[in-house]
C-alpha cells in the first residue's frame, strides 16, 4: 500500500525569497543519472556551496534546523523548467512536506505525484509561521491535511490545496503508476476474463 499523508509533524525550515525556479532547486548538472538516488544532497547546491564545495551561509546549511522535514517557502516557488527532479532532490534530502504561498502548477503535480504534499497558506498566517521558525527553530509544524489546517505555537491557520490532490494523499492514491502495478494480479485476471480469442500455447 501506498504512504497515506494525514498529518505530518516535524521541525521547519524557512527558505526566503520568491519565484525560486527548478534551476535553483536542483542544478541541471546534477541531473544526469538514471536513478534519482541520492539527488537530495545536490538540493540547492549553489546556493549552499562555493566552487571548492565549501559550505555558504544557507538555511539548509544552518545547524539550528538540521532535520527538518518542512520546507518553508514564499510565492511562485518550483517555476521555471518541468524538471520531476526537483520534487525528487527536496524530498530525498528528508522533507515530506511543503508550506508556502503558492506554486508553479507542474512542479505542484510532479511533487503530489511521489507523495511530497505541497500546501498553501494565507500570506499574513504564512509571515507569523516563517517568523515564529526563525525566531524557534525548534518549533514543531503540524501540516494536517484532514482538517486542512497547519498548527504552530498553539496557533491554528487554515490550509488550502487542491480537494482532487488531498484526497489522493490522504487516501494513498497520489502515484498512479505504483496503483498499477500493484494491482497487476487483478489485471492479469481481468485480461484472463476477457472474450477476445487467443493464441495456443
Amino acid at each position: 500500500m501506498l504512504e497515506k499523508f494525514t498529518t505530518i509533524r516535524g521541525r521547519a525550515v524557512p527558505l526566503r525569497g520568491e519565484d525560486i525556479d527548478t534551476d535553483r532547486i536542483i542544478p541541471a548538472r546534477f541531473m544526469k543519472v538514471l536513478t534519482f538516488e541520492g539527488l537530495g544532497k545536490y538540493l540547492f547546491y549553489d546556493e549552499r556551496f562555493d566552487e571548492k564545495g565549501e559550505p555558504k551561509p544557507h538555511p539548509l546549511n544552518d545547524p539550528r534546523y538540521q532535520g527538518a522535514s518542512i520546507l518553508l517557502v514564499e510565492a511562485g516557488f518550483g517555476s521555471g523548467s518541468s524538471r520531476e527532479h526537483a520534487p525528487q532532490a527536496i524530498k530525498r534530502a528528508g522533507f515530506r512536506a511543503i508550506v508556502g504561498e503558492s506554486f508553479a502548477e507542474i512542479f505542484f503535480g510532479n511533487a503530489t505525484a511521489i507523495g511530497l504534499p505541497c500546501v498553501t497558506l494565507a500570506p499574513e498566517d504564512l509571515a507569523v509561521l516563517f517568523q515564529a521558525v526563525e525566531e524557534d527553530p525548534a518549533l514543531e509544524v503540524e501540516v494536517d491535511l484532514v482538517h486542512k489546517e497547519v498548527r504552530f505555537a498553539g496557533r491554528t491557520a487554515p490550509l488550502f490545496i487542491p480537494e482532487e490532490a488531498r484526497e489522493a494523499l490522504v487516501e494513498g492514491l497520489w502515484d498512479p503508476i505504483g496503483e498499477l502495478l500493484q494491482a497487476g494480479e487483478l489485471l492479469d485476471e481481468f485480461d484472463r476474463r476477457l472474450p477476445y480469442p487467443r493464441r495456443s500455447e
